[in-house]
C-alpha cells in the first residue's frame, strides 16, 4: 500500500541506540511519551544521556524510531495473517481483525500506540505525526483494496465502516470497556460483509 506521507528522518541503530529505544518503547507505552523523560531512558537502558543525544539527537527522533518500528513490526505481524487467510478478501478483511487481537493480547493491554501517540502528538509538525496518520492511511487503503474486490461500488463506504470498527476496538480494547472489544467488531464486520 502506498502513503503520500513524507518519510521521517530515521537513524542508524547501533547496539547502544537499539537498548535506548527498546527502554523508550516500553516507557513510552506504559507511561506515555510526555511522561518519559530522556534522564529516565538513559537510565532504563544503561547509557550516559550524552550517547543518548549522541544516537538520536533528541527525544522527537526516539518518538519517531518508536513509532516507526512499532508501525513496522505491526505490517509484518499482519503480513503474515493475511498471508495465513489464503486470496479470498473476506478471509483476508477478518484476518486484520484476528491479527489485532492477537497483537493486542501480546503486544497492546493499553491499546494502538499510534492512537495513544496521536493523543499526546497532535501538532502536525511534529517529526513522528507522518507515521502516526501514515499508517492509518495504510490501514484504510487496505480495507479499500480487498472491499474493492468484494463490492466495487461500495468499498470507499464499506472500507470506512469496517476502519472505524477496527479502530473502535482497537480503543476500547485499550481502555477495558468490555471485554473482547475486537472479536466483536471482528463479528460486525462479518456481518458488514455478509
Amino acid at each position: 500500500m502506498g502513503t503520500t506521507e513524507p518519510k521521517p528522518r530515521r537513524i542508524t541503530m547501533t547496539p547502544a541506540a537499539r537498548r535506548v529505544l527498546a527502554a523508550a518503547a516500553r516507557l513510552f507505552y506504559e507511561r506515555g511519551i510526555h511522561a518519559v523523560g530522556v534522564d529516565l531512558i538513559s537510565a532504563e537502558a544503561g547509557v550516559t544521556k550524552k550517547t543518548l543525544y549522541d544516537r538520536f539527537g533528541s527525544k522527537e527522533q526516539i518518538v519517531v524510531e518508536y513509532l516507526a518500528d512499532r508501525d513496522e513490526r505491526w505490517r509484518a505481524f499482519l503480513a503474515e495473517h493475511l498471508d495465513a487467510a489464503g486470496p479470498a478478501p473476506r478471509e483476508r478483511v477478518l484476518a486484520v481483525f484476528d491479527a489485532s487481537r492477537a497483537w493486542a493480547e501480546e503486544f497492546g493491554p493499553r491499546g494502538c500506540s499510534m492512537v495513544n501517540a496521536h493523543a499526546e502528538i497532535g501538532d502536525p509538525a511534529h517529526p513522528a505525526h507522518p507515521i502516526i496518520t501514515g499508517q492509518k492511511r495504510w490501514m484504510l487503503a487496505l480495507f479499500t483494496g480487498l472491499t474493492a474486490q468484494i463490492a466495487p461500488e461500495t468499498a470507499d463506504s464499506t472500507a470506512r465502516t469496517l476502519m472505524l470498527l477496527h479502530e473502535g476496538a482497537l480503543v476500547a480494547h485499550g481502555l477495558g470497556v468490555f471485554p473482547d472489544a475486537i472479536a466483536q467488531a471482528r463479528e460486525q464486520a462479518r456481518a458488514l460483509l455478509a
